[in-house]
């Protein structure tokens, strides 16, 4: 039985095969520096779509680059998974930077990303009005990321989920230490934004999909913190939302949800799609102990002399262990 770390033979020959022509490899290094469309290695590389697409088919058959759809676009990323996708990493990261061919699609990459940027900031620049609005209503958002570190100190952690990423401030804050983390959003506006913060940021080994957060494209036991940062009240299922996070925990993950205390704010509801305006203690708690998880703290932070809104956050424990062989037991 092979280890972890080791590879079949057929599957690596079938892996070097197909990374071992010019262009695909290209691919690879690329990939292994950002997630890309068809269209950015069509104008990195500067090679035909119809090109770039077969290219492309033949690694992700290879089991090499996983694809990920986000409404009209695809988007393109060495797999994470397997040992021949890991051992074609290690190949990807002895590739010489300063070599010509690389240096120059590292180049071109960097057009592209300074391209999303812009993006991203016009868009952030049209709505930055309505953003300081209720930002101004609330708790800090230093007070309250500080809280949000303070709620996952006690121990450490490789892998993250953050639901309704937004502009993918969670990872941003929490990515430097960790071995993997991804975003899940509904909004494609919200994606780019959080695409160029993390490229902005250089979180490599973090990424952000499209995805229903009632339904997770993501095995069970996949992450050991997930975070619902001011998601829940827009939502019209809180405890669905709750359950499905559960799901991906592994065990003894922790479960970290912020959101609003009650408040009367109505204008939140009628012009910013608040379903719900703030959520009681016990609420949340319910939710979390019906998704079979184990609620282990809560706390509410006051809004400054100007506010109007608390913020909340509650901790949740999934109360498994896992034991010798695999098996698992309720603590």
């Amino acid at each position: 039985m092979l280890a972890p770390d080791q590879v079949g033979f057929a599957d690596l020959n079938a892996a070097l095969k197909a990374a071992g022509e010019e262009t695909r490899l290209r691919i690879l290094a690329l990939l292994g520096e950002a997630e890309l469309t068809v269209s950015d290695l069509t104008e990195i590389l500067r090679q035909s779509q119809p090109r770039i697409s077969r290219h492309l088919k033949l690694l992700a058959e290879a089991g090499l680059v996983a694809r990920f759809r986000e409404g009209a676009w695809a988007f393109f990323r060495l797999a994470e998974h397997g040992p021949a996708a890991l051992a074609v990493k290690s190949l990807i990261a002895r590739l010489d930077a300063s070599d010509a061919v690389i240096a120059r699609d590292r180049e071109r990459l960097g057009e592209v990303r300074a391209a999303r940027a812009a993006a991203a900031q016009a868009y952030f620049k049209a709505h930055a009005a309505e953003w300081d609005r209720i930002r101004a209503l609330h708790v800090s958002d230093e007070a309250v990321e500080a809280e949000v570190r303070a709620a996952l100190a006690d121990k450490p952690f490789r892998s993250l989920l953050d639901l309704g990423t937004g502009t993918g401030r969670m990872l941003e804050l929490l990515g430097p230490d960790l071995e993997r983390g991804l975003g899940i959003d509904l909004s494609l506006d919200m994606l780019a934004l959080a695409r160029a913060r993390l490229d902005r940021a250089g979180l490599k080994h973090c990424s952000v999909r499209q995805g229903d957060i009632y339904d997770l494209p993501l095995p069970r036991d996949s992450f050991d913190v997930v975070i619902i940062h001011q998601v829940l009240h827009y939502l019209d299922d809180g405890a669905r939302a709750i359950r499905e996070a559960a799901r991906v925990l592994r065990p003894q993950g922790r479960l970290l949800v912020i959101d609003f205390a009650p408040h009367d704010l109505e204008f939140l509801r009628e012009e910013h799609a608040h379903l719900r305006l703030g959520f009681a203690p016990e609420t949340v708690t319910q939710w979390i102990e019906q998704a079979g998880l184990e609620a282990v703290g809560h706390r509410t932070l006051a809004p400054g002399k100007d506010g109007k809104i608390a913020v909340s956050l509650w901790v949740a424990r999934d109360p498994r262990i896992l034991m010798a062989g695999g098996t698992r037991e309720v603590a």
